[in-house]
């Protein structure tokens, strides 16, 4: 349901501002047809790299790089690949917890950092390694723990954690990134108690999947409310699909064409092939479904059809520019500061949505804006310290 009266959850980039953000295929799905593989269109390094590259020239401020044990492109080789052809846009790399031993996590970090000139963040991904299935405490705490390690080297002399999975004595100046005051900006997303909490404790912006209006802000409300016991404000973003065209019918009826080609059997095997294809993330949206109309609309302009051929965010803003823009609006009125966006296919979409809607959003870099990216090249062991 939507809200009747919006009061602005408390956040820590107040101005009425967001971040535009695309998202890039890493871990395979662009297509023409949702449920079809598309040979056309593959997770290689020439077509995620014509995505990039095509949403830095339309303006979009950050793009999303996935990770998953899928066929695709890690996102630090491909972000350390991509980054000598950009100028402008940030990169946000997907890290899962585990993957990497921390310290050198940590130094690849860093470099990729000064790589970009400060134009990194990081999405903090807490799910089950590929081939595992983990107590969810054991991935919490892991994850809890790679973050308190990645913080120290970034803001203190020394690396000195002793927790009860890893325990470092380590000086930090191979692990110092461009970016200040503490530097690139951690995403994180995830509805359960320990993932909420992790966010609250120890991250910046917290990240949702589509859900309606008044399920978001009691979402926002519980995690900022976790956050004040930290003495902490975090900044929320949304990831969401977007099809924007002239007219809604015509919105409407390529919706319609998305799915022209699916089969149900073959949307789940897609779906499944993912570590997160049971999360309790995925299971809500699920569930989103069982409130929908029969065109699977769950609000006037918030369609769930997508989350029947594809895990994770399966929701898509289906409207004319001006629905979608009020929409983004109503978003940012209840405290949303960032936007993750992307449509099938990406680049046709994202040339889009550039059109019709970009130019009349307050477009900002969240990293910028609270002052981590640095306005002239910082005295770093890399840059222009006296090395020891």
């Amino acid at each position: 349901m939507t809200l009747q009266t919006i009061t602005p959850i408390k956040v820590r980039t107040e101005a009425k501002v967001a971040e535009i953000a695309w998202f890039d295929d890493l871990c395979g799905g662009d297509t023409e047809y949702l449920g079809v593989l598309d040979g056309s269109r593959r997770s290689n390094y020439a077509h995620c790299s014509d995505i990039l590259l095509t949403a830095e020239k339309l303006g979009y401020q950050n793009i999303l790089l996935p990770n998953s044990y899928v066929v695709g492109l890690d996102p630090l080789i491909f972000a350390s690949a991509i980054a000598p052809q950009t100028s402008q846009i940030n990169l946000l790399v997907a890290i899962r917890c585990g993957e990497l031993h921390p310290p050198m996590l940590a130094r690849s970090i860093a470099a990729l950092d000064h790589l970009l000139e400060g134009r990194l963040t990081i999405n903090i991904i807490n799910s089950d390694l590929p081939g595992l299935k983990e107590d969810g405490e054991i991935r919490y705490q892991r994850c809890r723990e790679v973050i308190e390690i990645l913080k120290q080297s970034w803001s203190q002399d020394k690396i000195d954690h002793q927790g009860s999975i890893y325990q470092y004595n380590l000086p930090a100046d191979p692990v110092k990134p461009y970016q200040q005051n503490g530097g690139p900006l951690l995403y994180f997303g995830g509805i359960s108690d320990g993932a909420k909490e992790v966010c609250a404790e120890h991250c910046d912006v917290f990240l949702m999947w589509p859900e309606n209006e008044e399920s978001l802000y009691a979402t926002m409300q519980d995690v900022s409310s976790r956050a004040e016991k930290y003495n902490r404000r975090l900044d929320f973003g949304l990831r969401i699909h977007v099809i924007v065209r002239e007219t809604e019918a015509e919105a409407r009826t390529y919706a319609k064409k998305l799915m022209s080609k699916f089969d149900a059997q073959r949307g789940e095997e897609l779906k499944n092939r993912t570590q997160d294809a049971h999360s309790l993330g995925v299971v809500r949206q699920n569930q989103l479904r069982e409130q929908a109309d029969a065109e699977d609309f769950i609000e006037p302009i918030l369609w769930t059809g997508i989350g029947r051929a594809r895990s994770g965010c399966g929701g898509a803003l289906v409207g004319t520019p001006k629905q979608i823009l009020h929409q983004l609006n109503r978003y940012m009125d209840m405290g949303i500061r960032a936007f993750i966006l992307s449509g099938y296919p990406l680049i046709e979409e994202a040339e889009l949505f550039a059109k019709y809607v970009l130019p009349h959003l307050p477009n900002v870099k969240l990293s910028k804006l609270q002052n981590r990216t640095p306005e002239q090249t910082p005295i770093t062991p890399l840059t222009t310290a006296v090395l020891k």
